[in-house]
C-alpha cells in the first residue's frame, strides 16, 4: 500500500515536472520571439531620432544603457560581479575590448539604416553565423564537418556575387557581421551574464560618449533639447531599446535549448530585409537577389547539419541511458533485498 502511494506521489511530482519544463520553455520561446522580433523591427527606431547623426544616437544609446541597466541591476540587488571584475585585468580588459567591438558594430548599424542601406545591414547578420564559424577554424583551431565546410563556401561566394553586383565589397554587412562575430567571441570568454555584460560595457563606453555629447554641445551641434521634449525623450529612449531586448534574450536563453535559439537568431534579418523591401523601398536588383539567395542557401545547410547533428547526439544518449526494463529489474531486487 505504502510502495503504491509512493509510486503515485512520484509519478505526480514527475507530470508537475513535465508540466513546469513546458511552461518555461514556452515562456522561454515567447521572450526569444520578443527579443529577435524588437531587434529585427529597430530600423524602425532609428530614423525616428533626425536630424541627430549617428554619432549623436550612438554616444545617447551609450550613455541611457548605461542608465537604465544600472536601475535594473539596483532593483534587482546584483553587484557582487563588478567587484570581482575589478579585480581581474584579463577579463576587464577582454570587456574594453568587447566595449570597442560592439560602439563600431552599433554605430555602423546606425548609420547604415539611417542612410538607406537596411537590407545590406539585414545581409550582415544573415552572414554573421557564417563568420562566426570561420572565426573558430582559423582562431580557435575548430574542425568543421562537410556540410559546415559546403556552407562556408556557399556565403563566400555570396560575398562575392554581391561584391560584383555593388561593384565593390558590401562592406556594411562586412563590418557588421566581423565585429558582431568578434563581440560574440570575446563575450564568450568573459563569461557575464546578459545584464552585467551590458553593464560593464556601457559603463567603459559612458565618458567617452558624455564626452562626445558635450563637445557636441559646446559647437552647437547637439540637437538633445534643441528639437522639442519629445526628440529629447526619444533620445533617453535609446536606453531601453537597448536593454529590454536584452532582457528577454536572457530569460529565453536559459529556458530553450541552443539549437532553438540558433533558428530564432534569422528572425531578426528576415524582419530587416523585409522592411528594407517594403516599408523603405530599397532597391533589389537581380545580382542582389542572387546574393541573398546564396546565402540563404548556406544558411539551409547549416541548419540541416546543426538539426541532424542535434538528433544524432540526442539517440546516441537515449541508447546509453538505461532504460524502463532495466530500471524494472533494478526494483525488483531492491524489493527482493527489502
Amino acid at each position: 500500500m505504502q510502495r503504491g502511494a509512493a509510486v503515485y506521489q512520484g509519478g505526480a511530482v514527475d507530470a508537475a515536472a513535465a508540466a513546469q519544463s513546458k511552461s518555461e520553455q514556452r515562456i522561454g520561446l515567447l521572450n526569444g520571439f520578443a527579443a529577435y522580433g524588437m531587434w529585427g523591427l529597430v530600423p524602425l527606431f532609428w530614423p525616428l531620432l533626425k536630424p541627430s547623426g549617428a554619432g549623436e544616437i550612438l554616444a545617447h544609446r551609450m550613455a541611457w544603457s548605461l542608465v537604465v541597466v544600472g536601475v535594473a541591476l539596483l532593483i534587482m540587488r546584483r553587484w557582487a560581479w563588478a567587484g570581482e571584475l575589478i579585480r581581474q585585468p584579463r577579463k576587464l580588459g577582454l570587456v574594453t575590448i568587447a566595449a570597442a567591438v560592439i560602439t563600431v558594430n552599433w554605430g555602423v548599424y546606425i548609420w547604415a539604416v539611417n542612410s538607406g542601406h537596411v537590407v545590406e545591414a539585414s545581409l550582415g547578420y544573415f552572414i554573421n553565423p557564417l563568420v562566426t564559424i570561420a572565426m573558430g577554424v582559423l582562431l580557435l583551431g575548430e574542425r568543421l564537418r562537410p556540410v559546415q565546410w559546403a556552407a562556408v563556401a556557399v556565403g563566400l561566394a555570396a560575398v562575392l556575387v554581391l561584391a560584383f553586383g555593388y561593384g565593390q565589397p558590401p562592406w556594411i554587412s562586412l563590418c557588421l557581421a566581423f565585429s558582431f562575430a568578434t563581440y560574440g567571441l570575446v563575450k564568450k570568454k568573459v563569461g557575464l551574464g546578459g545584464l552585467e555584460s551590458l553593464a560593464a560595457e556601457t559603463a567603459i563606453q559612458f565618458l567617452p560618449a558624455v564626452g562626445f555629447l558635450v563637445w557636441l554641445g559646446a559647437r552647437g551641434d547637439a540637437t538633445f533639447g534643441a528639437e522639442g521634449t519629445g526628440h529629447a525623450a526619444l533620445l533617453a529612449a535609446t536606453g531601453v531599446v537597448t536593454a529590454i531586448p536584452l532582457v528577454c534574450f536572457g530569460a529565453a536563453a536559459i529556458r530553450v535549448p541552443l539549437s532553438t535559439l540558433g533558428l530564432l537568431q534569422y528572425l531578426a534579418p528576415v524582419f530587416q530585409f523585409l522592411l528594407g523591401i517594403l516599408y523603405f523601398h530599397e532597391a533589389m536588383p537581380p545580382e542582389r537577389w542572387a546574393g541573398f539567395g546564396l546565402v540563404w542557401l548556406a544558411l539551409t545547410l547549416l541548419t540541416w547539419d546543426a538539426l541532424r547533428t542535434a538528433r544524432r547526439n540526442a539517440a546516441r544518449l537515449a541508447a546509453e541511458r538505461p532504460g524502463p526494463a532495466y530500471e524494472s529489474r533494478v526494483a525488483e531486487a531492491v524489493a527482493r533485498v527489502e
